[in-house]
């Protein structure tokens, strides 16, 4: 079992910004770039169809939300249904708008489902979570939820103010009904990514869970750079401006209330941080094997030094470190998926620890 640190001292050494790349898996070079795409595409296409075709005609369902990772699962589903010879009515992709999806996330699903051709429907889950959540006697946000209808309920999440929409349980009912209606669809395809894997950012046996999952390697650089690819290089409009708007939207689990016009949007980034940052302190510690000191010491020395000063690189990588260790539960359950480059965090694989691990000091 592999935890991590085990760098001795680090001395003054040259300027390494020349050399120590921001990005996760290759270097940031045409050719490099290039195989890595081809090299991806392929590792989760020929995965996805063997197991596509070991369980045979079994439905295949999919959420597709307007956002990147799914955005991404949905077009390897795509390609590898190609390679079966089956149609893209076979698939069954589902958008299930809640309480914070935004119009733009919700019209770029539903176009980009219609343009690929697959057969897809949407499913409001307001209705069923506003139930849960009277069922379980919960006040999202202090609302009393007894005598009030949806409609009012609604109108009132608008005038939550930003500092107060604090509200894991009304996060995770939305996220756990989504996962409900897919699995009893079929064979559900996962779509969270490694980065979020790495951090916890998913809701146990929710969005974390699936039958199999083709993103669980695929750190969310890549993801963004992947989907960007394809867009400009496998598609032509509409589809290609539909994935170019997607990878342009603010990451977010749209799980909370949006504001008056959908104008505060819950950004991952602004909670968790940057993923250039953690899939940069994912891949040295993981990969290379390095300590806190060393990864701190080598994010100074690129690129990242010109947009975060090091109190920033000290706090961003103190929650990786601190929400790597404390999520471990959440890897130790992963669906099966296929490992692309260089770094997995499978517990039947690469990454064995046990959950209640505390990090080094």
């Amino acid at each position: 079992m592999v935890l991590g640190p085990r760098i001795t001292q680090i001395k003054k050494t040259p300027d390494f910004s020349g050399k120590t790349t921001r990005t996760l898996l290759c270097h940031p070079t045409p050719s490099n770039l290039r195989n890595a795409v081809t090299k991806s595409s392929k590792s989760k296409s020929l995965d996805l169809r063997s197991r596509l075709e070991s369980i045979g005609n079994t439905p295949i369902t999919l959420g597709v939300s307007g956002g990147l990772d799914s955005t991404l699962a949905l077009l390897v589903t795509c390609k590898t249904f190609e390679k079966i010879n089956r149609p893209y009515s076979g698939l069954n992709a589902i958008t299930m708008p809640g309480f914070g999806t935004s119009t733009r996330t919700l019209e770029n699903a539903k176009n980009l489902m219609k343009a690929l051709g697959v057969s897809y429907e949407e499913i409001d889950i307001k209705p069923l979570c506003f139930e849960e959540m009277k069922t379980l006697k919960h006040k999202p946000f202090g609302i009393e939820l007894q005598d009030i209808t949806l409609e009012k309920f609604i109108d009132s999440l608008k005038k939550v103010p930003a500092n107060n929409r604090h509200d894991l349980v009304f996060e995770n009912i939305q996220a756990r009904r989504r996962t409900s209606f897919l699995m009893n669809r079929g064979f559900v395809i996962g779509t969270g990514d490694l980065s979020e894997l790495a951090l916890g950012w998913c809701t146990f046996n929710a969005d974390h869970m699936s039958m199999y999952n083709p993103n669980c390697s695929i750190p969310k650089t890549l993801v963004k750079f992947l989907v960007e690819w394809v867009a400009n290089n496998s598609y032509q409009e509409p589809i290609r401006g539909i994935l170019m708007d997607i990878a342009q939207t603010v990451i977010s689990p749209e799980l909370l209330p949006l504001g008056e016009n959908e104008q505060e949007i819950q950004s991952t980034e602004t909670s968790v941080g940057p993923y250039e940052l953690h899939d940069f302190f994912l891949y040295h510690w993981i990969r290379n094997n390095f300590d806190q000191e060393k990864i701190f010491f080598l994010a100074t020395q690129t690129k990242f030094k010109n947009s975060y000063d090091q109190k920033e690189l000290r706090h961003w990588l103190d929650i990786f470190i601190q929400r790597f260790f404390s999520q471990q539960y959440k890897r130790s359950t992963l669906p099966d998926g296929p490992k692309v480059g260089t770094v997995s965090l499978s517990p039947r694989g690469d990454w064995r620890m046990p959950s209640d691990v505390r990090p080094p000091k």
